[in-house]
């Protein structure tokens, strides 16, 4: 059984711009796909329980190992 996008325009859009299915899919899926861009706080300004599930959310592995930097990178690179 397929997963569900929950953002399917946004999906289609990033699909347009060379993302992998899998990075497109985990953008429109997140709980702020669509939302435009600078309205969100910045990775710095949260705390690492923030990130932590920012990073569940997108499917990160490895995170429950990772520092507060570790997630930042990883959130900004994934």
């Amino acid at each position: 059984m397929a997963k569900q996008i929950k953002n399917e325009d946004q999906y289609e859009a990033l699909r347009d711009q060379g993302y992998s299915k899998e990075k497109s899919a985990r953008i429109a899926n997140s709980p702020n796909s669509g939302k435009k861009g600078g309205k969100a706080e910045k990775y710095e300004n949260r705390t690492k329980e923030e990130l932590y599930e920012q990073a569940k959310n997108v499917g990160i592995e490895g995170r429950s190992t990772m520092s507060k930097d570790e997630l930042i990178h990883a959130l900004r690179n994934n």
